[in-house]
C-alpha cells in the first residue's frame, strides 16, 4: 500500500525502496520455507498443500469470521468475509483441477484441438498438444498454456 501511495505522490525513490524491501522479504520467506520443508516440495505436494490451506480458509476461517462479525452487528464486514470465502473456495477448486491435470498428464495435452499461447512471446499454436519448444522464441513447453480470450 505504501508503494502505491508513494508512486501516486511521485516519490519514485521511496516507492522503489518499498518494492525492493518487499522483494527482500519474499526471498527471506523462501529461505525459511526451504529450511522448514527440507528443500522445495514437489509440485503435486505443493498443489495438495495449497488446496488444503484454501479449504481451511473458506470452510473454517472466513466462515467463523463472518459468523462472529454478524453476531457483533458488522453486516458489511460479514459480507466481505463470506465473499472472500467464496473466492478461497474457487482457489481450492483451481488447485485441485491443476493437480488432476498434472496426475492425468493433461497439462500440455488436451482432448481435441485448442489454441495454445506462449506466455513469453505470444505465439499461438492450434493442436491437441502444445509444442515442446516455441517455434518463435524457443522457450520450453512449460511456457505454454491454453489460450484464454477473456477480453471479448
Amino acid at each position: 500500500m505504501e508503494f502505491t501511495k508513494s508512486k501516486k505522490k511521485v516519490y519514485n525513490q521511496i516507492a522503489d525502496i518499498f518494492e525492493e524491501t518487499a522483494n527482500n522479504e519474499k526471498e527471506h520467506t523462501k529461505i525459511w520455507f526451504k529450511l522448514l520443508h527440507d528443500g522445495i516440495p514437489s509440485t503435486p505436494e505443493n498443489l495438495k498443500d495449497a488446496a488444503f490451506g484454501e479449504n481451511y480458509e473458506w470452510t473454517d476461517m472466513y466462515a467463523t469470521f463472518a459468523k462472529e462479525a454478524k453476531e457483533e452487528g458488522f453486516d458489511k464486514i460479514a459480507y466481505l468475509f463470506e465473499s472472500i470465502g467464496d473466492i478461497e473456495k474457487e482457489h481450492e477448486e483451481r488447485y485441485r483441477k491443476l493437480l488432476e491435470n498434472l496426475e492425468n498428464g493433461t497439462i500440455f495435452k488436451k482432448d481435441g484441438e485448442v489454441y495454445w499461447h506462449c506466455q513469453n512471446c505470444g505465439h499461438k499454436h492450434k493442436g491437441s498438444i502444445s509444442p515442446e519448444l516455441c517455434p518463435v522464441c524457443n522457450h520450453p513447453q512449460s511456457y505454454f498454456q491454453v489460450r484464454a480470450e477473456n477480453h471479448k
